[in-house]
């Protein structure tokens, strides 16, 4: 018998839906490409991640408990099932601080089920499914890479990220110094300590410079929309991209 598809619930988080909508669209190109069966559920929210990060506790967990009924199946609904969404910012904070919020509490049963379905969507592709290339993917230029502090400390996510990209055709890489140093974003990290933040993207953003790369690329939009503003500014020729915009190009 046939193999049947991978089931894939999609996270949209609130950056991508508000900020980066067409992200979110080339995940779902993506994952259908490889065999996957997406499914959305539009009643879906926050993770609960900007509330936690200020100290606000119980919002944060009323809004991560909303989470994990959004994304626990139905007993009859087929699987196996893999909640995927296109931030490692975001899965980190379901897989690490979920654990915090409801220790002690009555949702820590029902939530430990979906912290182990829960992934970023390279890790996904890579790590769960096999997937180093993405067919037909193609961009021309050079790239370097950009370790968001959620994909490579939260995530633990290594060398797959590059391993797509590196099968993308025409696209070649260019490590830039320092590639694990955070961007400066942070969240709310960005509003209270501006200066320090700024000081932050400069540096990143000259690294990558310093590589004569066309791209700066990530697994999070929040870390590409913090270097993006400081590069805008400064009218620098450099392009950020998601990763899964990559991967979705040319096909």
């Amino acid at each position: 018998m046939p193999t049947p598809a991978p089931i894939v619930d999609i996270f949209v988080p609130c950056f991508v839906d508000q900020l980066y909508p067409a992200t979110a669209l080339s995940m779902v190109k993506i994952l259908e490409a490889v065999g996957c069966q997406v499914h959305y559920n539009p009643a879906q929210t926050c993770c609960g991640q900007p509330a936690y990060n200020a100290g606000h506790l119980g919002p944060a967990r009323a809004v991560a408990a909303k989470f994990i009924e959004d994304f626990t199946p139905a007993p009859a609904a087929p699987g196996p099932r893999y909640v995927v969404s296109p931030s490692a910012s975001c899965i980190g904070m379901v897989r690490n601080s979920f654990t915090e919020l409801f220790a002690g509490q009555p949702e820590a049963a029902a939530c430990r089920p979906v912290q182990a379905r829960a992934y970023e969507l390279t890790e996904f592709l890579v790590d769960v499914l096999g997937v180093t290339a993405i067919p037909g993917a193609q961009l021309a230029g050079a790239y370097t890479y950009h370790d968001s502090c959620s994909g490579l400390r939260e995530c633990g996510i290594g060398p797959g990220p590059r391993q797509l990209l590196d099968g993308v055709t025409g696209l070649t890489r260019r490590e830039m110094a320092e590639t694990s140093t955070c961007c400066g974003f942070g969240g709310t990290f960005a509003v209270k300590f501006q200066a320090i933040s700024v000081a932050m993207a400069q540096q990143k953003v000259e690294h990558a410079l310093d590589t004569g790369a066309d791209y700066i690329i990530s697994t999070d939009v929040s870390c590409l929309m913090h270097l993006e503003a400081y590069i805008k500014k400064e009218k620098l020729p450099l392009k950020c991209l998601h990763i899964a915009d990559v991967l979705a190009s040319g096909w």
